[in-house]
């Protein structure tokens, strides 16, 4: 459980100056993160790896909480900026490799801040899906440019398709 998630656990058990301590602690953090990862037009894979990218599909919780940890609009120039990197069968993870985690494209879609825009992130997934030659059971793990299978199979974080009607019911 991240900070945020501390901060949470403590508002509900009645420790608001818990919670206001954590709270503090995660936006001061997420500031430093931006300024170290900031690329101009996205936020690098590492701090240290300039000309770099990867999906943040961890701050969908950011946005499904409204946390508003970070700031500057970080997940709308992120969300732009993946539009520019994507392959006929997806989003990369980031900017090594060309291979994708399909569940984290999916976290990542719904961040999008319309329907026009999640449909970028999906339609390619759906795609992948519909027209791989690799007729194993849904893989999380395929490569963004041929739609073929690198690993895995049939595997529970296939549950992580359903992240925006999780986040429909929270809000």
């Amino acid at each position: 459980m991240g900070v945020a998630g501390y901060s949470e656990m403590a508002r509900l058990l009645g420790l608001d100056d818990v919670a206001n301590k954590y709270v503090t602690i995660a936006k001061n953090m997420a500031v430093k993160w931006e300024e170290m990862a900031n690329e101009g037009d996205h936020y690098r894979l590492a701090f240290d790896r300039k000309d770099t990218w990867s999906q943040k599909y961890n701050i969908v919780w950011d946005k499904m909480w409204n946390l508003n940890l970070f700031p500057n609009n970080v997940i709308e120039k992120e969300i732009k900026y993946y539009q520019t990197k994507q392959n006929p069968y997806g989003l990369p993870l980031d900017s090594r490799k060309e291979y994708t985690k399909s569940d984290w494209i999916m976290w990542t879609a719904a961040m999008a801040p319309d329907q026009n825009t999640f449909k970028k992130f999906i339609d390619p997934l759906y795609k992948y899906i519909n027209e791989t030659k690799t007729r194993v059971p849904i893989s999380d793990w395929h490569h963004t440019d041929s739609g073929e299978w690198v690993g895995f199979k049939a595997r529970s974080v296939i549950g992580g398709y359903w992240m925006q009607v999780l986040m429909n019911k929270v809000r």
